[in-house]
């Protein structure tokens, strides 16, 4: 398996550069600069036009890409326009809070989905299973916009459990208990609001595995010999129904540590995707690339992650 594993990361790399290819020319495609935020009516055109050279944006589009992309592979991704700042420094601060958000969010997405997932497909037709289904509908057809902005009316503004932005408060002293507590205090209402409308689709697929697995011949077998339905739901349909979960898994990971755009810019909290976003706004091309390379390499990474974790699961699956 690890020979394939090291395959699989070597066909990564001209992958990555043909995605870092295509998205620097978009990005120099679109119209304005950074610099362009910059002028008002006392600032002088020739300051403007100095920095513009001093940053090669007249340099042909390939010497360009040369440039950036031989820093890239050294680790130094230029510097940000508009932040004044290293681009690896401004992404490496953003990534600490998007992963805690999505540690936190994977975690009880599958906390909730899982265990109701498994009552409704054992229980399938019964009051409690279609009480779950009716749960995963509802969820699956309000737009996650709407949910957010409720949750953030209901239990930000009205009730005010919870802080509506930010990932901690300001004044409290990085290092101590109390800057720990508040940062976990901020995760809540995001990933809570995340953790209600991604346990949709996690339950209808082990609900639905579940209901097919008690059919199979195997399942027969194994109540013929006497062998308790606990234990069959445990040792045999609970495992077999995990694949296709597990399968999704390392994008579910991925997807998350990439930045949740949406959520992120609903609840202005300061992750990748918020960056992401406030990157395109004031034109930072810098940012904008060493994000979606960033984006594109961890997709990359989900799909072998993904595979990884299936076989895992079930020795029989073999990644190849």
């Amino acid at each position: 398996m690890w020979k394939t594993v090291i395959r699989r990361i070597l066909i990564m790399i001209p992958q990555l550069f043909i995605l870092s290819l295509l998205i620097f020319i978009l990005a120099k495609q679109m119209p304005g600069d950074p610099f362009t935020g910059l002028i008002t009516p006392e600032t002088d055109p020739n300051r403007i036009e100095e920095l513009r050279v001093k940053a090669g944006f007249y340099d042909p589009w390939y010497v360009q890409y040369y440039n950036w992309i031989t820093n890239a592979a050294k680790g130094d991704f230029g510097q940000s326009y508009t932040h004044t700042k290293p681009v690896a420094s401004i992404i490496g601060d953003r990534a600490m809070n998007t992963f805690a958000l999505a540690l936190f969010s994977v975690i009880l997405v599958y906390l909730i989905a899982i265990p109701l997932g498994v009552i409704a497909g054992r229980y399938h037709d019964t009051f409690v299973d279609k009480t779950i289904v009716l749960y995963s509908f509802i969820s699956f057809a309000i737009p996650a916009f709407v949910l957010y902005l409720i949750f953030i009316f209901v239990f930000g503004y009205r009730l005010m459990w919870f802080p509506t932005s930010g990932s901690v408060d300001v004044g409290l002293d990085p290092g101590t208990w109390d800057y720990y507590w508040n940062k976990i205090y901020h995760l809540l209402l995001p990933g809570m609001s995340y953790a209600i409308l991604g346990t949709t689709g996690i339950i209808q697929y082990l609900r639905s595995e579940i209901i097919d697995a008690k059919t199979m011949d195997y399942v027969k077998t194994a109540r013929s010999k006497g062998i308790p339905m606990k234990k069959v739901y445990s040792r045999h349909i609970f495992r077999n129904s995990l694949l296709p979960i597990a399968a999704f898994l390392g994008f579910t990971i991925t997807g998350l540590l990439g930045g949740s755009i949406f959520i992120e810019s609903v609840f202005a909290y300061p992750g990748m995707g918020k960056l992401f976003v406030e990157s395109i706004l004031s034109r930072d091309y810098s940012v904008i690339t060493a994000l979606v390379m960033l984006f594109g390499f961890l997709a990359l990474l989900g799909s072998l992650l993904s595979d990884i974790i299936l076989s895992i699961v079930d020795p029989r699956i073999r990644i190849d």
